[in-house]
């Protein structure tokens, strides 16, 4: 079980210990909530290099005191080759996952970790590039201790990946998947970093880093080209919110789908649900979810579309959904595709800045395209475009692509400030839902709420089944009472599964005292300051 971390001043979680510990580090020196996330993004991207990685997008939610959140929008578009007709003349009916075809979109993450840093700076920040990637140079360059998830991700993948360019001389030992506990090195993305450390982060996009990474993606045939990364920038923009009895709830606005969580969390609070852990509470949140996520694929696109997402909060609009709920019975749902390999890192310092943060290659390894000059492993987040040009999202360049990334963040009127999120692609607003609504409506302890046995409505990629899945340590009286109301249920053989996310949440209170708490199901640490 994870424990409730408290304390004094700061705090750092992250899906990986190490990333939480240089996180934490830096607000000991005296850093703040970006330089922190910073750090700790910089460490978790050489350490979990399955789940996230530098040539990945990432996402900020932050809120100052006493100044409304806002959001960094650091997703790349698809590159300028990236067409329809390119794909449908080399015989795809669909975005591929893996390799070059794949590596269809600009890495927006070190963009989003340069504006950080640029607010960082406003806000009094002063720390270093170097004291904040100090600690991942090092880890990659000395090597890195394969955690038994990555270990697992390898072998599960084996086949698709190790013909991809780069994957097997990076992450495979005599061409099979590494042991738990045995150590890679990654030179080349340590000299990447450093580099970087030097020269600045806008060096990824626009100078010697930039050249190469264009050279390398060149040569692998992929459809960015150079002229992406010099255009590329990451966009400052707000927060979609929900006012609830007691509280204010945000989270990413389009291309993510950050409106779905927020809706579940809306209609779950209309049900007036009073007790945690039952069928009631089980049920409600899954049937929130189907009319969430039918919001969200009928709706969200490309910001640059501009469509409303606001009125599927309004109040009204979320009271008629509400009611339209069987308290009894679970409705029809259709068949979802998505899934995702994902960090989120929240953060929160002494003068009270609170950071939500996630970063992703989307699938475990992304494209499974590693970049030789650099060692940089390329996202495949283009995947979830569509090659039907009458589609909500259709693959066109310079186009972001639908997101699944979306930190949460909530303040409520008694002075506490909440940051929470997980990985897990279509599991991240029911994971989000799941801890929110236990520590929240039912008092739940944080680490408690964290741990606890969870479900997923959808299907990780990959797999043909879309059935709701529990882990096995559910109560056995619920899973009945859910199967009996009609859900398609399975029980999958693990207590503590990946396909459940790797969530975590930091709290801190009006007076500054902080709590946090990792998952147990990751490698991860709240660690205090």
């Amino acid at each position: 079980m994870s424990e409730t971390v408290v304390g004094e001043e700061g705090m750092v979680v992250a899906p990986h210990r190490a990333a939480a510990e240089s996180g934490a580090e830096v607000l000991r020196a005296g850093g703040n909530a970006f330089e922190a996330t910073i750090a700790a993004a910089a460490a978790i991207a050489v350490v979990y290099p399955h789940m996230n990685g530098i040539g990945g997008d990432a996402f900020f939610l932050f809120a100052e005191p006493g100044r409304a959140p806002r959001v960094i929008d650091a997703a790349g578009a698809a590159g300028a080759l990236a067409t329809i007709a390119r794909y449908r003349d080399s015989g795809y009916d669909a975005m591929p996952g893996r390799g070059a075809d794949a590596a269809a979109t600009v890495a927006g993450a070190v963009s989003g970790w340069q504006l950080a840093a640029q607010i960082s700076e406003s806000l009094g920040g002063r720390l270093s590039r170097h004291d904040l990637l100090g600690d991942a140079i090092r880890m990659a360059r000395e090597g890195i201790v394969v955690t038994r998830s990555q270990a697992r991700m390898t072998a599960d993948n084996l086949d698709e990946l190790r013909e991809v360019g780069g994957f097997a001389d990076q992450f495979l030992v005599d061409g099979k998947a590494p042991e738990a506990g045995s150590r890679l090195r990654l030179e080349r993305l340590s000299d990447t970093l450093d580099h970087l450390a030097h020269a600045g982060f806008d060096d990824f996009y626009r100078g010697d880093v930039g050249a190469a990474i264009a050279a390398d993606l060149a040569e692998a045939a992929s459809p960015v080209v150079r002229a992406d990364l010099v255009s590329h920038a990451p966009r400052l923009t707000e927060p979609l919110s929900l006012r609830l009895e007691g509280a204010t709830l945000y989270n990413t606005p389009a291309p993510t789908q950050g409106i779905a969580s927020l809706i579940i969390l809306g209609l779950f609070a209309r049900l007036a649900v009073k007790r945690g852990e039952g069928f009631d509470h089980v049920h409600g949140l899954i049937e929130a979810t189907k009319r969430a996520f039918a919001v969200r694929d009928a709706e969200v696109t490309d910001p640059a579309d501009e469509r409303d997402l606001d009125r599927f909060l309004d109040r009204g609009w979320l009271d008629r959904e509400a009611h339209g709920i069987d308290r009894l019975r679970a409705t029809p749902w259709p068949v979802g595709d998505d899934g995702g390999d994902t960090v989120w890192l929240g953060a929160v310092d002494r003068n009270g800045l609170a950071v939500s943060f996630i970063q992703s290659l989307y699938w475990e390894f992304g494209a499974g395209l590693v970049l030789p000059r650099t060692g940089i492993v390329w996202q495949n987040r283009g995947t979830s475009f569509s090659l039907d040009p009458g589609a909500l999202n259709p693959l066109k360049p310079g186009r972001k692509p639908f997101h699944t990334l979306s930190p949460a963040l909530a303040r409520f009127d008694d002075g506490r400030t909440m940051v929470y999120g997980s990985m897990g692609g279509d599991g991240q607003p029911q994971f989000q839902a799941a801890v929110f609504t236990r520590h929240v409506h039912f008092g739940m302890d944080l680490g408690e709420a964290i741990t606890a046995p969870r479900w997923r409505l959808g299907r990780t990629w990959g797999e043909q089944a879309a059935a709701l899945q529990v882990e096995d340590r559910f109560d056995r009286d619920v899973v009945a009472a859910l199967s009996r109301a009609g859900h398609d249920l399975s029980v999958i053989d693990q207590a503590y599964s990946d396909d459940m996310g790797h969530a975590g949440a930091v709290v801190r209170r009006h007076d500054g005292r902080v709590s946090g708490a990792s998952d147990p199901r990751s490698d991860g640490a709240a660690v205090a300051t």
